[in-house]
């Protein structure tokens, strides 16, 4: 029997995989991967620093545990040039040699990629984004280099002699966040909480204007800038240049409005879009993400996507990057993929913001829908639509506890 081929190694594919497994023990599943195939929980990469976590603390399973309890066939650090969904083969290359696996199903769960701007600057290139364990082990390593050599650099400036706490903190490395949308704010909290300076930059006039009230993103706004986080509203970055020999810091940040602010690290935090390269080169269809249907087929037969690369029929015909709608979809396509045709439901499904600044839980109504934001009580805003019925929530603070109660007050509209 041709094996179930999942290409990507991420939250969407090892939760296909454990699912499949309870269903059917024996029919062969391959992984392939371009990273190590660890298992960690892709949230946490947004709020380590304050709990002091470095990048192989985040690790939950390593990538063989993984491989061995699931009975998986894992190829790590292996890159997928294509497949065909008619021949039913993939072509990988691992360590140089190409060769091709045939397959009975296959599951794209190739995840998204960050969003890149062209930036001017002779700099531009060291500009981090973080997406995956593997991008916060090169931004977490950037960090600590800076901090010891500042350390390094005033032990010998006063002769080996250094009053005060020897730490990292203590000499903090001057962070630029490119975008003050849901990871930008996770970052700025998580950062200023570890004892960084942080500038947030958004063409916006606030934090997490596309999914909150406006009275709800200036309270984020003002408790972050309580903490210390620097905002630039109404602006963008133009450029990033070396700053040169003799400056405190390495990079020099130059905005549209004019305004110049040195930084030890940039940060992209922008947004992300949908991995369809491979689908689409496939033949597949593709709009915002790899479009499927219910039963998260694609609109090739046997080839099924889900996670942050799909575009979901069931979500109106749009991408769900959260954890919970994975979990879901995962759920749904293991019984498909075990014979057991099953169209994916999602329920509501509330996205809690990690800002300890003002804890957030956070029901976008629909994109595209009318009506208006209304302050039912301190810290509790809902949107009414046009027949006057809640079809979304934001709750903040203690409030985040009513969470039950709110989605039940959505499922009538819903």
């Amino acid at each position: 029997m041709n094996p179930i081929i999942i290409i990507g190694a991420g939250l969407a594919g090892w939760t296909t995989a454990r699912e499949f497994r309870k269903l059917d023990a024996t029919t062969p599943v391959v992984m392939i991967t371009a990273d190590s195939g660890d298992f960690y929980a892709k949230p946490t990469l947004s709020n380590a620093f304050a709990q002091k976590k470095a990048p192989d603390q985040l690790v939950v399973t390593t990538a063989a545990k993984m491989a061995e309890t699931q009975n998986v066939t894992l190829l790590a650090h292996t890159r997928v040039l294509r497949f065909d969904p008619y021949v039913k083969t993939v072509t990988i290359d691992k360590d140089g040699v190409v060769s091709s696996i045939d397959f009975s199903s296959l599951v794209l769960a190739t995840g998204a990629q960050p969003i890149r701007i062209p930036l001017a600057g002779d700099a531009e290139q060291q500009v981090l984004s973080v997406n995956s364990l593997g991008d916060f082990g090169v931004f977490f390593q950037a960090l600590e280099s800076i901090s010891i050599r500042r350390i390094c650099c005033l032990r010998s400036y006063e002769n080996n002699s250094i009053e005060g706490n020897e730490n990292a903190a203590s000499f903090p490395a001057k962070i630029v966040i490119m975008g003050a949308g849901l990871i930008g704010c996770e970052f700025a909290n998580d950062l200023v909480n570890a004892g960084y300076q942080v500038s947030v930059i958004d063409p916006s006039s606030r934090p997490l204007g596309a999914l909150l009230p406006e009275a709800a993103s200036e309270q984020l706004r003002k408790s972050l800038q309580d903490l210390g986080v620097q905002w630039h509203f109404g602006t963008t970055v133009q450029a990033v240049n070396q700053a040169g020999e003799s400056a405190e810091s390495a990079l020099q940040v130059t905005l549209a409005n004019g305004q110049t602010i040195s930084a030890d690290v940039v940060l992209s935090a922008i947004g992300l879009r949908a991995d369809t390269r491979l689908a689409a080169a496939a033949g597949l269809a593709c709009e915002r993400g790899i479009q499927v249907d219910a039963a998260l087929q694609t609109s090739a037969p046997n080839v099924y996507a889900l996670g942050d690369s799909a575009q979901y029929a069931s979500a109106g015909n749009t991408t769900l990057p959260y954890v919970m709608p994975i979990m879901n979809a995962a759920r749904a396509l293991a019984q498909t993929l075990s014979g057991n045709k099953t169209e994916v439901a999602f329920p509501v499904m509330p996205v809690a913001v990690k800002t300890p600044a003002l804890p957030l839980m956070i029901a976008p109504p629909k994109l595209g829908s009318k009506g208006q934001w209304m302050s039912a009580e301190p810290n509790v805003w809902q949107f009414n639509n046009e027949q006057n019925l809640v079809t979304g929530f934001v709750l903040a603070g203690a409030q985040t506890s009513k969470r039950a109660e709110m989605v039940k007050l959505l499922q009538p509209a819903l």
